[in-house]
């Protein structure tokens, strides 16, 4: 039995965002007994301009602002996304706005955006960047709620974070903020992208390197709206996806916190958000970058997630229930399934089960 076993029932005490902020201090703890690190070359993905050491990262959401940054990599991810931030500060939601779904293995949130804004998440990074510290750090950036101009937000962000970030994801997919998901519509969708890319391309001199630009969708687009994003996404020329956030459906679930109202995440998200991976994989082709996320919690569902057409993959509700033991036990069964399979490298993997998702 692993540490996370035995303080697992201790933290399911207490309140899901209680437990979460303990975690927060706990992964900087100079007791903290996880450590992990990348072995294999055969896992590395050249992927935007980037090397990543393996093909596993934190999603954004574990780490809202950039506080453990370092502790996160060290688990034995090959990125860490921090975020989402707004350029203002906000509360967020009232609480309680996190639930685990036990029986389902599931979490349930409705944070709305609760951030401690640019100017704070941009001081922590820039002591890394001071330091000397490494590692690919991506910045999921968002509107305020009371935003006027949620583009011009988005544009802030990329403005605010270009000398720091090692790629940008754009979120207009959270279902916790009124309106937002709106920005997935095509026009809207096209507009957005249009400003923010202009605005990326502009930054590209301050930065001295052109910082990738990722777009983060929902699971719950119907078909007509896949489409749409596809084509915006590659007409605007967008670096990669992100599929995806979580869900507002409800189907099946066993829990008395089912009905709370937020984004659906972990094990009930499965399978939905790996149907909406392979179909955008197809929509888009073979070349743009996909990073799948929803529901990954062991071994299995990370290779499956990579062969329904995942380049990378991003991890956070798991690790709820599996711990951070859960990132050494994906890597070292990646590493035997490539032997075993005869696959040269994880990129070989990709899309290879692409058909049953769809």
């Amino acid at each position: 039995m692993d540490f996370y076993s035995l303080v697992r029932p201790l933290l399911f005490n207490l309140d899901a965002e209680t437990a979460h902020g303990l975690t927060i201090k706990a992964l900087n703890s100079p007791f903290w007994p996880y450590a992990a690190e990348t072995s294999d070359n055969r896992l590395r993905r050249q992927l935007f301009g980037l090397d990543f050491p393996n093909p596993i990262g934190m999603a954004a959401g574990f780490d809202k602002n950039g506080q453990a940054i370092d502790a996160v990599l060290g688990l034995g991810f090959g990125f860490a996304e921090v975020g989402t931030v707004t350029p203002r500060p906000q509360d967020g939601n009232p609480r309680p706005r996190l639930f685990r779904l036990t029986e389902d293995r599931g979490v349930i949130n409705r944070f709305g955006f609760a951030n401690l804004g640019h100017t704070a998440l941009h001081d922590r990074m820039l002591v890394r960047k001071i330091q000397g510290l490494g590692g690919i750090v991506g910045v999921n950036i968002g509107a305020n709620k009371d935003a006027l101009n949620r583009v011009a937000d988005y544009v802030a962000g990329i403005e605010a974070f270009v000398d720091l970030a090692s790629y940008f994801t754009i979120n207009v997919s959270s279902p916790n903020t009124p309106g937002l998901r709106d920005l997935q519509s095509r026009e809207a969708l096209d507009n957005l992208l249009i400003n923010v890319m202009i605005a990326r391309n502009e930054a590209a001199g301050l930065a001295r390197s052109r910082v990738p630009v990722l777009l983060k969708i929902a699971p719950d687009v119907d078909e007509e709206g896949l489409q749409d994003i596809a084509e915006v996404a590659l007409e605007r020329e967008v670096d990669g996806l992100i599929v995806s956030n979580t869900t507002l459906a409800r189907d099946g679930l066993k829990s008395p916190h089912a009905k709370e109202t937020g984004g659906l995440s972990g094990r009930p998200l499965f399978e939905k958000s790996t149907r909406v991976l392979a179909r955008m994989r197809k929509l888009v082709g073979r070349d743009m970058p996909i990073i799948g996320v929803g529901g990954i919690d062991s071994p299995q569902t990370a290779w499956t997630k990579i062969a329904a057409g995942a380049d990378l993959i991003q991890i956070y509700s798991g690790l709820v229930y599996e711990g951070p033991s859960l990132i050494p036990r994906i890597l070292k069964n990646f590493s035997s399934r490539l032997k075993t399979q005869k696959f040269k490298s994880i990129a070989d993997v990709v899309g290879t089960e692409m058909d049953k998702w769809l």
